[in-house]
């Protein structure tokens, strides 16, 4: 590794420049090369790592880059942002929609898997993309905002759906959008009757905290009942910056829930996962969701089997506080949604048909 390449990057985080969202949005880093050029990464598997990038593509910004231990190649950092041959040489049935949300599109752009809540694909991008995400299969697809009446169709069925009570705003990423685009979209969602609560689904406080400003907060808090959930998978990600950028939506009455998954060599360890606990509960942000993580092609890697993640999660009940302790839960296609997952689960009848044919748990 080139420390002077690194250090580099790390000087600034001292300009004016390195706290505004866009500079950091603009400076991502987006093909192998240009990671390479900027880290030092060693070249030897730059073949291979660039097909990764041609099927799943790269986008990291410059902050979340800087959180990275670059003498351990197997930090928790690297590991969830930098494309590994591993999500093309490492195969166990994962499939690229593995909770068939594509049939469950009434209108494109609408995921309604739920009677009486919805959940609105905002956009394609992000600002950083996790290695391990459920949507990998959207990447390289044209950023849907570019479609003539997008979202127009998206309103008129949410309007015309009275069961639907709570709207989701996901993606990608919505906050990539500027401000003005975010704020059209709740106003819109906010007028419609039968809408009572919304909610946004953004890693922004997690890899690009400057995002999350004072302005946007102000705007916000206008939308309320309006519930943010973000995605912190390891304490290192708990930084002052995200630890602030979560206050300001805190003290903007918006409540912050963290939905993390389960990753191997991440945070499958019982101290990692308390540390991360225990910072959550030390920012306010409370432990919602532990998602085991879905079979998505191009993720095998990072799927711990079912039953480590049972144990870790009764060790980790037994030595720490309930207000830390997030539903470990397992999210299913059909009608079955997030199956919970503990210790006798299987014994006492709760999922059985789905872990029967589960080959994690052959």
């Amino acid at each position: 590794m080139d420390g002077t390449r690194i250090g580099a990057l790390l000087e600034h985080r001292k300009t004016r420049e390195w706290k505004c969202w866009e500079w950091q949005f603009e400076q991502r880093i987006r093909t192998w090369t240009d990671l390479v050029g900027r880290t030092g990464l060693p070249s030897s598997q730059t073949g291979r790592c660039r097909e990764v990038v041609r099927r799943y593509p790269a986008s990291i910004t410059p902050y979340y880059l800087s959180l990275a231990d670059w003498s351990v190649e197997t930090d928790p950092i690297r590991r969830q942002c930098i494309p590994g041959v591993e999500e093309i040489e490492v195969s166990a049935g994962g499939v690229p929609d593995p909770l068939e949300e594509a049939i469950r599109m009434p209108v494109p752009g609408l995921i309604h898997r739920y009677p009486d809540r919805c959940l609105l694909l905002v956009t394609n991008r992000c600002a950083t993309y996790c290695r391990h995400c459920n949507r990998k299969r959207l990447w390289k697809s044209p950023d849907p905002l570019r479609r003539e009446g997008y979202y127009r169709r998206i309103i008129d069925y949410i309007s015309r759906t009275p069961g639907i009570r709570e709207v989701i705003l996901s993606g990608g990423d919505p906050l990539t959008l500027p401000e003005p685009a975010i704020e059209d979209l709740l106003s819109r969602l906010s007028v419609i009757p039968h809408v009572e609560v919304l909610r946004i689904g953004s890693r922004a406080p997690v890899v690009m905290p400057m995002r999350i400003t004072p302005g946007l907060c102000r705007m916000l808090k206008r939308y309320r009942p309006l519930w943010f959930n973000t995605q912190f998978n390891t304490a290192r990600e708990v930084t002052q910056e995200s630890a602030e950028a979560c206050d300001r939506l805190l003290s903007a009455g918006i409540p912050v829930s963290n939905q993390s998954v389960l990753l191997k060599g991440v945070n499958d360890d019982p101290e990692e996962m308390r540390d991360l606990l225990h910072a959550l509960q030390r920012i306010s942000v409370r432990p919602y969701y532990l998602f085991q993580c879905d079979l998505v092609e191009g993720t095998d890697h990072f799927r711990v089997d079912l039953r480590r993640g049972i144990e870790m999660m009764e060790q980790i009940r037994t030595t720490t506080s309930g207000l830390c302790i997030p539903r470990y839960v397992l999210d299913t296609p059909g009608g079955m949604g997030k199956v919970p997952l503990h210790p006798g689960c299987r014994d006492a009848g709760e999922p059985h048909n789905f872990f029967d044919n589960c080959p994690e748990m052959e």
